[in-house]
């Protein structure tokens, strides 16, 4: 059997990119979920893909709207990943934001962003698969990402030193 912090540790030497996935209900509502596990999937059709965590309160809420978009953090935008990690009521009172094509929240400052339409989702161990069909996206800023490695946050630039 493998032990999980075992597992954690192993696959905490692999770094990966910090995003917050948005969406955006018919009644308004706007959700957001911190994502570490965003992936591309195909260039033919355009398609990506994260994994929620089945315990997720915020994922049935995203999956209900049908579609999301990805927000890539940058590294000065820790901050913001904090606050989408959180439990609270609104993670974006008083948040400065845009809106995608598709009408759906994309975050001040964020170096991209990648509006889809869920194609499917797929139960994977204790996670979600969700395929997203890529609609629109664009490129904001020029920063370095906000990365996840050994358990923390950091800086490309500065990993690079």
């Amino acid at each position: 059997m493998i032990d999980p912090r075992q597992f954690r540790d192993v696959l905490g030497a692999y770094p990966t990119g910090v995003c917050v996935v948005t969406a955006l209900a018919e009644s308004g509502e706007r959700f957001g979920l911190v994502v570490g596990s965003f992936t591309s999937i195909s260039l033919d059709p355009p398609l990506v893909g994260f994994f929620p965590d089945k315990r997720s309160g915020t994922w049935p809420k995203i999956a209900a709207t049908g579609r999301f978009c990805v927000n890539v953090l940058g590294a000065d935008q820790l901050s913001l990943c904090r606050r989408f990690a959180a439990r609270a009521e609104d993670k974006f009172a008083e948040l400065a934001h845009g809106l995608s094509p598709a009408g759906l929240p994309v975050l001040d400052n964020a170096i991209a962003w990648i509006d889809c339409t869920i194609e499917r989702v797929t139960e994977v161990g204790d996670h979600w698969l969700v395929v997203g069909a890529v609609e629109a996206l664009g490129k904001e800023g020029a920063g370095n990402p906000l990365l996840f490695f050994r358990g923390q946050y950091h800086d490309l630039a500065l990993l690079a030193d």
